[in-house]
């Protein structure tokens, strides 16, 4: 009897886990959400600091933290190589920056050089969509 109500308490503690790792998850992207960047334009020389505006059809912006279907927010990858891991909750480091309050524009100081940028768009949970929602990825020259 005591062996019987540990198994199934197992069970329960195991199929409670699975339904946490997958709220933690990947969400659905709609069909026909695109990413895209406003400015700067691919092949642009700027100065530093450089203004990057993001650009989003198909969707809403929300921020982090808020579920609302089809809303997510953005995330700008610079010279990401490798790419972070699109099942997880993307890591926040210079190569990746958030933008979790919902913002749409920012202002990157950049060393003088040549930049690779591409946008992803996380979840609540700073989880890309499923399958993911990026942005082509454009070049810039920071000039000093």
């Amino acid at each position: 009897m005591l062996k019987s109500r540990l198994r199934d308490l197992a069970a329960l503690v195991l199929a409670g886990a699975a339904v946490a790792v997958h709220a933690a998850g990947p969400s659905p992207a709609p069909e026909g959400a695109e990413l895209y960047f406003i400015a700067p334009n691919n092949g642009a020389h700027v100065k530093s600091p450089v203004r990057v505006q993001f650009g989003l059809r198909g969707m809403g912006v929300a921020p982090a933290g808020v579920e609302v279907p089809n809303t997510g927010h953005h995330h700008l990858l610079i010279n990401a190589d490798p790419m972070p891991d699109m099942t997880q909750p993307l890591p926040s480091s210079d190569a990746v920056r958030h933008f979790g309050k919902g913002q749409t524009e920012t202002e990157v100081a950049l060393e003088p050089g040549t930049y690779t940028l591409q946008l992803v768009l996380g979840n609540a949970r700073h989880v890309p969509f499923d399958p993911p929602i990026t942005s082509g990825t454009i070049t810039i020259t920071v000039e000093p």
